[in-house]
């Protein structure tokens, strides 16, 4: 069975699912009684994360939300990572060394332990539980994020936001800020951007964005008053929340669109739960988005990353760490595209008779095979080079094409690629273009180099 390459479990498909699990699935809310609200019922869409490893000397494991291919975006937040507890006396805790950014703002934001944080502008700083580090790379900064000797848990978030197209070349900012905590029946806030329950944050940001931490007592239930305008992401860190009439587990986002006015949380767990509140105006631009680098063009990264690795001015430099700086990894061969979020017509696709496609690896084959009511309806075919997964063709059958099943396949066999621990090599058009389109799977991905395609048709040939 193929891994549902959002499942932080490395598990199967969704259970309900059959075969080829969406990014996205929709809760139905549960069925209102006699003297319910007249206000309908909140519409939740839950996203799953993904185990991304981190590279560097110390590299950490972390729980990736977005983006994946269900949402780029909610409002301008184009990036949630969510890690710990990790316990650094095993693990040796962060240490990330010089590394670059262009067109966004990086949120640092800690349940436990302690970062040291410095920049190219020249900040030096502590990123603490219950404090904001905000940075604003711009048309470009570098800088480094270490845990500190004290530290004996790790556990946060790193979030980033995209900055829009007439500020994404704005100068190098830095900002920190403690929020005080609000309490709102039975619930402990912290508005670090934007403004919930009567309370603003005094940081300023280029779009209208919300970011704010909720801790619940158990059983505690509250009401909380939203921006019609804004869509929503609630992210929990423990505990078992109800947004609305969803049930949302640790590792969990809970997308609410634009539209709704209040929204009810309620800790269904008997110890105290934590959630991370995302939001803001639906973006309305898309972006390129690759390695560390918020883009809109292909070459907007194809030049920062020659800057980078030519070691320009654009991205200064970072005093007080040891070692050397991060190389930034190879493009892909193909055109980075722009994404933003898909529209209705690109959710997963069903058959007319109702179906759901089946995707199976097929290792005496070398190839993945996706299946519609028992029939083969299509295929991407594959030979292993070490731990590299070498994918050289892919086809749908006549009959179903137009059915959006070749993204389904391909989507599939690349999360099975990293449930496997391998890496892609794209050597097939299709597959090539998948990717610049899906930037999740990117931090895999290899390029295609004449010794690869000359192992390949050797391969081929036996």
């Amino acid at each position: 069975m193929i891994v549902e390459h959002e499942s932080t479990s490395g598990g199967g498909p969704v259970p309900g699912e059959s075969g080829v699990a969406p990014d996205r699935h929709t809760r139905p809310p549960g069925a209102e009684g006699p003297g319910a609200a007249a206000e309908p019922a909140l519409r939740v869409d839950v996203l799953t994360a993904r185990d991304v490893p981190l590279g560097g000397p110390r590299a950490m494991t972390v729980r990736r939300t977005l983006p994946q291919k269900a949402r780029t975006l909610i409002g301008a937040w184009c990036f949630i990572d969510h890690y710990g507890p990790d316990d650094v006396a095993r693990t040796g805790g962060m240490d990330v060394a010089p590394h670059p950014h262009i067109g966004l703002q990086t949120v640092s934001w800690l349940f436990s332990g302690e970062i040291e944080h410095r920049d190219s502008l020249g900040s030096h700083a502590f990123v603490r539980p219950g404090e904001l580090n905000l940075m604003t790379g711009g048309r470009g900064i570098s800088h480094t994020e270490v845990s500190t000797p004290d530290t004996a848990v790790l556990h946060g978030v790193q979030l980033w936001v995209a900055l829009p197209d007439a500020h994404r070349h704005a100068d190098r900012d830095f900002r920190h800020h403690a929020p005080e905590p609000v309490v709102v029946d039975g619930a402990v806030l912290r508005v670090f951007l934007g403004s919930l329950a009567g309370d603003t944050s005094p940081v300023p940001t280029f779009t209208p964005l919300l970011g704010a931490e909720l801790v619940l007592a158990p059983g505690a239930s509250v009401t909380l008053k939203t921006d019609h305008a804004f869509e929503h992401g609630l992210l929990v860190d423990r505990g078992n929340v109800r947004l609305g009439e969803t049930l949302l587990s640790p590792a969990e986002l809970g997308y609410v669109g634009p539209g709704n006015g209040s929204m009810t949380l309620t800790n269904e767990s008997d110890v105290p739960a934590r959630a991370v509140l995302v939001g803001g105006v639906p973006f309305g631009e898309k972006i390129v988005m690759w390695w560390n680098f918020v883009g809109r063009t292909h070459e907007d990264i194809v030049e920062a990353r020659e800057e980078w690795e030519a070691a320009s001015d654009r991205f200064g430099h970072v005093d007080g760490y040891p070692g050397n700086r991060i190389p930034a990894p190879l493009l892909p061969n193909a055109t980075l595209a722009p994404r933003g979020n898909p529209s209705p017509s690109e959710r997963l696709p069903m058959t007319p008779s109702g179906a759901t496609p089946s995707v199976q690896r097929v290792d005496a084959r070398h190839r993945y095979e996706i299946h519609v009511d028992g029939v083969r309806a299509g295929l991407t075919a594959y030979r292993d080079r070490g731990d590299q997964r070498v994918f050289f063709h892919t086809e749908i059958d006549e009959a179903f094409a137009g059915q959006g099943l070749a993204s389904v396949l391909v989507e599939q066999a690349l999360g099975d690629v990293r449930a496997s621990g391998k890496r892609i090599v794209p050597v097939c058009p299709y597959v090539a273009k998948f990717l610049t389109k899906h930037e999740e799977f990117m931090d895999i991905s290899d390029p295609v180099t004449p010794e690869v395609l000359e192992w390949l048709e050797s391969a081929r040939s036996h």
